[in-house]
């Protein structure tokens, strides 16, 4: 055998390999015993992690501690994550209607015998599609009708529709389009304005797309009315304001910060009173002489509103933050009552 022989030298590396395993396992041994010596018996029952931890960690551990560490439950491991079964392709939904398409073979015939070949069936796949919006401009004709024969009637003519904006030259569904594109699909009126100027050819003005949405919220008035009025029957709100930025026409050149007002009830409508500032007026005019449970932030405007029987709370967070914590551990309670809830 060849001092160079590579079987040779590798048999020789696993057998210096192997010794090595065994002297690490030894002296693993040899460090754990050492470690139980230490901590005393107690400790044999803990894993070789643990009696690190308590040697080098925590040197000053004493006998109870590991008495109490080895009588401690091992964590369960956690169950290994079940890999849930890929779905599929996603069907389409039903309620979608279906236009078929059919593609015919080019050739008919049976390139074999030169027979007309039997349609046996269709391979069929189903993909989303999509209409472009089409504008196109709707005439109205009322009749006018007179009598002939004694030529002494009036015209008549039958009443016309009521329209969202009376005499105006969108129809009731473009205004409604326009108003959901704003404030579900957060489409500025900007950029519908552009939309119609190049799909339809029509120049409309911003001011003119938002008298449309203006006048829908005229008209949705007594919808929120009513909302207000069911959500006052309720024995408990929350409230809160946030900042609507208001462009004024003064000249100043810069926006006016206005205030939208919210309130809500779990599981219930919420609705938004909007008010120029954020005075106490505001949640005054509207709650009213409502009685019941107010939960809001530390906003001050909250306070002394609404009927004698307001019981007005708080959340831990504000509290926390507002510092009202370190005031009472200073004898700087101001001994109004505060409720805190989650």
């Amino acid at each position: 055998m060849s001092a160079f022989d590579p079987q040779a030298r590798i048999a020789v590396l696993e057998r210096e390999l192997a010794w090595a395993h065994l002297k690490i396992q030894a002296l693993t041994e040899e460090l754990r015993q050492q470690r139980v010596k230490m901590l005393g018996p107690r400790s044999e029952t803990l894993s070789d992690l643990q009696l690190q931890l308590l040697v080098e960690e925590e040197p000053g551990t004493t006998r109870d501690e590991v008495e109490a560490e080895a009588q401690r439950p091992p964590i369960a491991s956690a169950p290994p994550r079940q890999r849930k079964p890929h779905p599929g392709r996603q069907r389409l939904p039903q309620s979608l209607p279906r236009v078929e398409e059919v593609i015919r073979c080019a050739e008919q015939t049976c390139k074999q015998c030169g027979a007309e070949t039997t349609l046996i069936g269709y391979d069929e796949s189903e993909v989303v599609d999509v209409e472009p919006a089409r504008y196109f401009v709707r005439v109205t004709k009322r009749e006018k009708r007179v009598c002939c024969c004694c030529q002494q009637g009036a015209v008549s003519m039958p009443a016309c529709q009521p329209r969202i904006v009376e005499k105006g030259l969108a129809s009731d569904r473009v205004v409604v389009e326009t108003v959901i594109a704003k404030y579900c699909d957060h489409l500025p009126l900007y950029r519908q304005a552009a939309i119609l100027e190049r799909e339809a050819g029509l120049e409309i003005g911003r001011a003119t797309l938002d008298g449309w949405v203006m006048r829908v919220g005229e008209l949705l008035q007594p919808v929120v009315t009513a909302m207000r009025q069911d959500l006052l029957k309720a024995s408990y709100l929350q409230a809160d304001e946030t900042i609507v930025p208001v462009q004024m026409h003064d000249k100043r050149g810069a926006d006016h910060q206005a205030y939208l007002w919210q309130y809500g009830k779990p599981g219930g409508e919420t609705v938004f009173d909007f008010c120029m500032s954020r005075a106490r007026e505001g949640p005054r005019k509207f709650l009213g002489q409502w009685e019941g449970i107010l939960q809001t932030d530390g906003y001050q405007a909250y306070e002394n509103i609404g009927g004698p029987k307001l019981v007005h709370v708080g959340c831990w967070a504000h509290y926390l933050d507002s510092g009202l914590i370190q005031s009472e551990m200073c004898g700087r309670h101001t001994g109004r009552s505060r409720i805190g809830i989650n």
